[in-house]
């Protein structure tokens, strides 16, 4: 059968072949990788995490732009468009060049299976080896140790947040889930935490690699006010000095936690200072052009709408803290989404405080939680607020509008799903605006 010739046949063909499959482990990508024979001299910085991997790899790449430096970045999942998970110098790449970044992976690929994802990610170092970049950021999808990305080796690896997600995938506690954030440290090459509390299975695990390992709150930080911050990085080694880059911009991406983020690329920049160098202006001037759609992302117009992809209870957490640094809104309305295999009681109950009404949406797919089901947990967590129930974000979102006031906000979130069924309601432009991995 002749491949597709169409960058939407290649993605219902992918999806026909391996149906919302997560497959972890490297044999086979590593396998069809060695097939291709692409190579490229870039540096290479891998991020993972639970939540701030999307915020910190936007920050990386607005900051080594704004530097001067040719950044190929890969992210997931997308929004509106597949074309928004492979990035050159902060231009989506065409269907065409990604059709032909699949023909090739599927030219290598012979009888090796390979999920959605891995055929992507293949497709995206493709791409990336055609041209001549300077840094290549690439995003974990999940996990780390045995996620498709992971079959390239960082020269830094960045893990943003360690907290409960995929449990079924990645074990039921922090300390099995950091053991595998941190597969993507190597032997003696940087590895940064911006956890704040990183649970020990990550420190022993780099330790035990050789990894040079940054803690946030021991070996570099933040401090400051609301007009301005500063970054430190404590003395290492014999001949080193501790480094203060002070008048610091904040991030133009909303959010308590978005220094946390900052602080992490801050640091990617000094430990690779000696081979892409940044001079602090570009610093300042990527933190205040970065964007990215769906993060806490605040809609202009009134009534006031809140985007937010947060699905787990440590991004519902600093979700909730952003809603209280907002002020006063008379009413608060929800759309939501989620899939059954999230805490939607822990999500929910972070929420319940800051939400008067819940419209409820049914989301697709073999994981997706029907509005009906979704209720009924909710209700099983103590929710007893109004909860409305809808066929789909959507909908949900459009009944919304006709009933908040000018003066109220309406947030949206639960998955990316459920933000992007709202921004394709909204006719929003992938600027603003998710399929799941």
């Amino acid at each position: 059968m002749s491949p597709p010739k169409t960058l939407d046949a290649w993605l219902r063909l992918l999806e026909s072949r391996h149906a919302h499959a997560i497959q972890l482990g490297l044999e086979r990508v590593e396998a069809v990788c060695a097939r291709m024979a692409c190579a490229s001299d870039a540096v290479i910085i891998t991020v993972g995490g639970t939540n701030g991997k999307g915020s910190t790899c936007a920050m990386l790449e607005a900051v080594l732009r704004a530097g001067g430096h040719r950044v190929g970045l890969y992210t997931s999942p997308h929004l509106l468009r597949y074309n928004e998970r492979v990035r050159i110098d902060g231009r989506e790449v065409d269907d065409a060049t990604l059709v032909e970044a699949f023909d090739a992976v599927e030219a290598a690929r012979e009888d090796t299976p390979l999920t959605y994802f891995e055929h992507g990610t293949l497709a995206a170092w493709h791409v990336f080896c055609r041209d001549r970049l300077d840094v290549i950021v690439l995003e974990v999808g999940l996990g780390g140790r045995l996620d498709a990305v992971n079959v390239f080796d960082p020269d830094c690896a960045v893990v943003t947040s360690i907290a409960m997600d995929h449990q079924d995938y990645l074990g039921d506690t922090r300390e099995a889930i950091g053991h595998e954030k941190a597969g993507i440290f190597r032997a003696g090459r940087p590895a940064i935490c911006a956890d704040p509390q990183p649970p020990e299975s990550l420190v022993c695990h780099a330790r035990d690699i050789g990894a040079e390992l940054w803690l946030i709150g021991r070996d570099f930080g933040h401090s400051g006010d609301r007009q301005q911050w500063s970054w430190w990085r404590a003395a290492r080694g014999a001949e080193a000095a501790p480094v203060r880059r002070s008048g610091l911009a904040f991030p133009a991406l909303r959010g308590v936690n978005q220094l946390l983020n900052a602080s992490a690329v801050l640091m990617a920049l000094e430990v690779l200072r000696d081979r892409i160098p940044v001079a602090m202006q570009a610093v300042r001037e990527g933190f205040m052009h970065v964007e990215l759609p769906g993060r806490f992302q605040i809609l202009p117009g009134r009534p006031a709408v809140i985007l937010d992809v947060a699905h787990n209870v440590q991004a519902a957490g600093v979700l909730a803290e952003n809603l209280i640094s907002m002020g006063f809104f008379p009413e608060t309305w929800a759309v939501v989404g989620m899939y059954a295999d999230k805490d939607v009681e822990g999500v929910v109950g972070l929420l319940a405080g800051r939400i008067d009404h819940w419209c409820v949406a049914s989301l697709d797919g073999p994981r997706g939680l029907s509005a009906e089901a979704l209720a009924t947990r909710m209700h099983e967590a103590g929710i007893d607020s109004d909860v409305r129930c809808f066929d789909s974000p959507d909908e949900a979102y459009r009944a919304v509008r006709k009933c908040a006031g000018d003066d109220d906000r309406i947030v949206v979130f639960g998955s990316f799903m459920t933000v992007s069924g709202v921004m394709a309601a909204i006719g929003t432009s992938g600027a603003h605006a998710p399929r799941v991995r």
